[in-house]
């Protein structure tokens, strides 16, 4: 039954067929090689995606296409430039830390590149950035959106691995942070080196009037987040808490979002909620289907003889995830693979809360990767122009994130640091 769904897939890969698809082809004739019930397919496809934690993945993706249309997006670039933006290489500095703030309510990096690439790209083209450049830049800083908690890959691990979301979001803010501060660093000295940016604080607002003006918008992350910390509400329930808050504040308080918009934002959410469910409904079918064989239990073994230490094991398993995450959607990835390599973590003695940030930073290279980044084709649809375009200035930023991978790897204090410090371990 393996080789067959193994072979099933890759060769649907290799057609470019969708992964979802390929996923649940590859599922449906694993049973048939085995003549089991075909309804296995219809009740592990249902147990995949029933689970109240999943519930919060449609409502972050609303209330990041609520923030978009309701003008608190723009007032977040606004007060982000403020803080950054009188420096030489402070709109591209801009673009990461807004990418930065959405990203804490969002919990989606495509969500992010939409949302913030609309306002920023056409800005950094306008002050003489490449639009190649513009483009890679706002694809690479919308992988905060998986990064800094609300995460919906955090989300997806912690159920797939059966671990608190709560210890992966507070643990997800040290590695956000130091992707954040790595990046803003790198495009500071490349716009010095480059002699770009150099009238980037045209048009900057004052520190307090942006604050003002970006209150209502600001005070968002920190209702998430502080009631999901302080006890108020789950990570699930934050979700609709963001939803009627960027409602709230779209159509009542800055009045951007109409009436008439509401469905076309809802339509939209929709279609992208659905899209993810697709996905991992598909694969919790696959994984259930190579658990059901064995073949997690295989891994383990062959990678306890192989890799026979805890640092070895997280180098081998760095490296495949970097290759994996160039070819599958992260949530489908995680789905599968977490179950089968979190327990031969914890065999290795590794904390799975910093297991799970190692495994979500490194397939959130993925969405900047060719040839399947989502946040790259997001990206040049914001820019419109192609993807072959952008691999140069890309480039850089991967490596960057690897740099930081590294350090996140290695340093699990980094990760777990904070989750101790509240969750008092």
């Amino acid at each position: 039954m393996t080789p067959i769904m193994i072979t099933t897939m890759v060769i649907c890969f290799a057609l470019t067929i969708s992964v979802a698809v390929s996923i649940g082809l590859a599922s449906i004739l694993g049973i048939q090689a085995v003549n089991a019930n075909m309804l296995i397919s219809v009740k592990e496809m249902f147990n995949a995606i029933n689970k109240f934690p999943l519930a919060a993945i449609p409502f972050f993706i609303l209330a990041g296409n609520l923030m978009e249309s309701g003008g608190i997006s723009r007032r977040l670039v606004e007060f982000a430039k403020s803080l950054v933006g009188g420096v030489q290489g402070g709109l591209p500095m801009t673009c990461v830390l807004t990418c930065m703030i959405f990203a804490a309510v969002s919990g989606s990096s495509v969500a992010t590149t939409f949302a913030i690439g609309a306002i920023l790209i056409p800005a950094l083209v306008a002050h003489g950035y490449p639009k190649s450049y513009a483009a890679a830049l706002q694809a690479t800083s919308a992988e905060l959106g998986v990064i800094i908690p609300p995460s919906i890959p955090l989300i997806l691990y912690g159920v797939s691995a059966e671990v608190s979301i709560g210890e992966l979001f507070i643990a997800g803010f040290g590695p956000g942070l130091l992707i954040s501060a790595a990046l803003m660093a790198f495009v500071y000295l490349y716009c010095k080196f480059k002699g770009l940016g150099k009238n980037d604080g045209d048009g900057r607002l004052g520190v307090l009037t942006a604050t003002w003006r970006a209150g209502w918008a600001l005070l968002m992350p920190v209702i998430i987040l502080g009631g999901i910390y302080g006890g108020v509400f789950t990570p699930t329930e934050a979700s609709a808490v963001a939803v009627f808050y960027a409602l709230v504040v779209g159509t009542l308080i800055y009045r951007e979002t109409k009436p008439a918009q509401l469905y076309a934002v809802l339509r939209k959410s929709v279609i992208s909620s659905s899209v993810i469910m697709f996905i991992i409904a598909n694969a919790g079918l696959f994984a259930f289907l190579i658990t059901r064989a064995g073949v997690p239990e295989a891994i383990g073994r062959w990678l306890e003889s192989v890799l026979q230490s805890p640092t070895l094991f997280l180098l081998g398993v760095n490296a495949a995830l970097f290759v994996i995450g160039m070819f599958i959607e992260t949530s489908a990835a995680i789905i599968v693979l977490a179950p089968i390599l979190a327990p031969v973590a914890a065999h290795f003695g590794i904390d799975p809360v910093h297991f799970g940030l190692v495994m979500v930073v490194n397939l959130a290279l993925g969405m900047i990767t060719p040839p399947f980044g989502v946040n790259l084709f997001a990206a040049c649809t914001v820019a419109r122009i192609s993807l072959d375009r952008i691999v140069g200035h890309l480039i850089p930023f991967v490596l960057v994130i690897v740099a930081c991978l590294m350090v996140i790897t290695y340093v699990p204090g980094l990760s777990l640091g904070l989750r101790d410090l509240v969750y008092a371990k």
